[in-house]
């Protein structure tokens, strides 16, 4: 009788065919979860409809140089989000998702670099915490899905970081160093051209800062200066030099006002105290606060020498990028996205050197928290202001419920897994919980998403407007609504963020209200955009107007009354 062959033996450290499957099922609806929710809301005011429209225009105009919005010039930031969403145009079509498709895939690519470099130096286990830590970061998912520069520079510094990261590691090639580092210097370029110097002005901060408090002066002989910045200087000044032999005021007000004064004054009414982004921070790594006390065991660890300390270098970008945006006299919650992927291999380091015992006390504590929440959130419903009324909050009740039951079952989830000694499963199933429960409340907003995108008015405002018609933007300046008409304003005395542009133009707006009487009441079919305020104001003051489309936020009226179209 011929004995049968030997079962072969799984190497240590392998899964099973039955979990690798679980995992990559895991994997897919992480995916079709982080892409398939994109149009899942209207767009908001007023950074995710000003760059849809902007894009939009660009799309149509095919000039990929001169910014417009409303068809005026349009400096303050530079071109490379809006050239990734007019590529999403020309592939897929004008849409929602089209608008927030290039952040999405920013946030992603940025997840993984960051936990691929943390995997080189610091192991599988902290390399796939790292992308657990930053999934289930609330802000990092709400940025990933928002149409805003601010995902877009955050990953591509972030991807900076990882690129140094790669280039710097001991076992690194002469040729893997010199790739990744040009590779980093590539997408410093990225990061200019998404919003400006602070793509260069940052990570040098941060690395004067490192060699300083490392004393690793040794790095910079290998950060090939030379070339990585003349490919840097070779990927960003064409446009910056297109742009101003085309428009010769580009450079005063992009370098002087949209930099210096941003940065140094609160021009922008964006001031905010000094301590601004702390709940910022907070709101950011909610799931992971209890980590923060072994960050700094986790920063005493690497050689005694004074090498190249990977860890220092991320703690130095943490500190030195929040501490910036905290002197600047211009804040916006945005802004702190750059840090939370160093952040989140910080916090990674802290977890795999947490016993059991105190993970499972974190979980504790997680779970009468998100209790708390879950039963407070009816709460929500009695909520209301005249931005906002309680309608909408009450609409928000039950998609708040529901986040928070699907993040306190997730995170019971975990604490059994825990308590049964399988840690990575546990800590796995604590961040899809906040990842997927999030995403739900995200979802959901758009109850108020809807009421502020003004899409409700769009079919009778279309049945009015016609090619070439004008569109007044009377005193407003309305951020979402000329991206689903497919329509510019004119803007009507009230300038706004526009000014600019209409000092350049002077001919393609009217400062006046008489100006605008004229045109309106002498002029050919047209529409006008107003707050209800204005309405009534010109409506006592007796100027000719058919309501065309109303909420509550804006009017919409006709020139032409009935009869006389």
């Amino acid at each position: 009788m011929i004995a049968p062959p030997p079962r072969m033996q799984r190497p240590p450290g392998a899964l099973s065919s039955g979990v690798r499957w679980t995992v990559w099922l895991i994997v897919v609806l992480v995916v079709l979860t982080w892409f398939g929710t994109l149009d899942a809301r209207h767009l908001l005011r007023s950074d995710e409809g000003r760059y849809a429209e902007i894009a939009r225009e660009m799309f149509v105009s095919g000039d990929w140089v001169t910014i417009r919005y409303n068809d005026l010039k349009y400096f303050e930031k530079p071109p490379f989000h809006l050239w990734m969403t007019v590529l999403a145009y020309h592939a897929f079509g004008l849409g929602e998702w089209q608008a927030r498709l290039w952040g999405a895939l920013s946030g992603a690519g940025a997840l993984l670099l960051t936990a691929w470099a943390a995997r080189r130096w610091f192991g599988p286990q902290v390399g796939l915490y790292s992308a657990l830590v930053l999934l289930a970061a609330p802000t990092w998912n709400i940025g990933s899905h928002f149409n805003s520069l601010d995902i877009g520079v955050a990953a591509a510094l972030a991807g900076t970081l990882a690129a140094v990261l790669m280039a710097q590691h001991p076992q690194a090639t002469g040729r893997q160093r010199a790739v990744w580092m040009h590779v980093a210097w590539a997408l410093m370029a990225v990061a200019i051209l998404t919003k400006g110097l602070i793509g260069i002005v940052l990570p040098g901060l941060v690395l004067v800062l490192y060699t300083v408090l490392a004393r690793d002066l040794a790095l910079w002989r290998r950060l090939h200066i030379v070339s990585g910045a003349a490919l840097m200087l070779a990927l960003t000044a064409p446009w910056f030099v297109l742009v101003s032999l085309r428009n010769p005021e580009f450079a005063q007000f992009f370098f002087v006002h949209e930099h210096f004064q941003r940065y140094t004054s609160s021009i922008h009414r964006r001031g905010a105290p000094f301590w601004y982004f702390v709940p910022q921070l907070a709101a950011g790594m909610l799931p992971w606060l209890g980590l923060l006390p072994g960050v700094w065991a986790a920063l005493r660890q690497g050689p005694d020498d004074r090498g190249f300390r990977p860890v220092w270098l991320l703690a130095t970008w943490v500190v030195a990028i929040f501490v910036f945006f905290s002197l600047s006299g211009s804040k916006l919650p945005g802004y702190i996205l750059p840090v939370l992927p160093p952040l989140a291999v910080l916090l990674a380091l802290a977890l795999a050197r947490l016993g059991d015992q105190a993970w499972q006390r974190q979980l504790w504590v997680a779970l009468v928290l998100v209790g708390v929440a879950l039963v407070a959130s009816p709460f929500a419903a009695r909520l209301g202001s005249s931005g906002n009324p309680n309608e909408l909050f009450r609409h928000y009740a039950p998609w708040l419920t529901a986040a928070c039951t699907i993040t306190l079952g997730g995170v019971a989830g975990a604490l059994c897994l825990q308590r049964r000694g399988q840690r990575t499963d546990s800590v796995a199933v604590f961040a899809l919980a906040f990842f997927f429960g999030s995403t739900v409340g995200l979802v959901g907003h758009d109850v108020f998403g809807r009421a502020s995108s003004g899409v409700g008015l769009v079919p009778a405002v279309q049945a009015e407007l016609k090619p070439g018609m004008p569109l007044y933007g009377v005193r407003l300046l309305d951020h979402t609504l000329p991206f689903y008409l497919q329509h510019t304003l004119v803007m009507v005395e009230a300038p706004d963020e526009l000014a600019f542009g209409t000092q350049q133009e002077p001919d393609k707006w009217l400062p006046t209200m008489a100006q605008f009487r004229q045109a309106w009441t002498a002029g050919p079919p047209a529409l006008a955009l107003m707050s209800p305020d204005t309405y009534a104001e010109l409506q006592s003051a007796g100027l000719p107007m058919r309501p065309v489309a109303q909420d509550a936020r804006r009017v919409v009226v006709s020139n032409r009354m009935e009869g006389t179209r």
